[in-house]
């Protein structure tokens, strides 16, 4: 087991997908640090959010309530990998494999800081039931709920 695992994402409609992430990291960290993209972040990404900041922490507090209050720490994310970038402490990254391709540009960032490399953990992209992946995108497009459950 890890002693420090980081995982991030926008988090704006909390699904399937994000569960499998979370899933994943407790059950190899002893503790997660969470990104959690700002607000000027996600709309510099091109990203469309229906909940700001705060209202995505609030909601993301409520489902890891199960995991234990010391056992994760909340950051915003002004930058596309935050403090795995920078943290000596952290020790592996949990992606999905439609994100991992970017953790060799981050370990390159660490190395060139002095720093280890993170161990990559990746996980399949969790599907709705056509196949397809679940995605805030298709829920707030009313194609799916956040089950990957078909809705049109």
């Amino acid at each position: 087991m890890y002693r420090k695992v980081a995982l991030g994402g926008t988090f704006d409609i909390i699904h399937k997908g994000h569960l499998a992430l979370l899933d994943k990291a407790f059950s190899i960290g002893k503790h997660v640090v969470i990104g959690i993209t700002s607000d000027k972040l996600a709309l510099s990404m091109g990203k469309s959010i229906l909940n700001n900041y705060d209202s995505r922490v609030s909601n993301l507090l409520y489902i890891l309530s199960k995991y234990g209050s010391n056992r994760f720490s909340i950051v915003m994310l002004e930058d596309e990998f935050g403090p795995a970038a920078s943290d000596p402490s952290i020790e592996a990254i949990v992606v999905s494999k439609e994100t991992e391709y970017k953790c060799k540009r981050l370990n390159d960032i660490r190395i060139a800081k002095g720093l280890r490399p993170l161990d990559v953990v990746s996980i399949d992209l969790v599907l709705a039931e056509d196949g397809k992946k679940i995605s805030s995108t298709r829920i707030r497009a009313g194609e799916i709920d956040a089950q990957g459950n078909l809705l049109a």
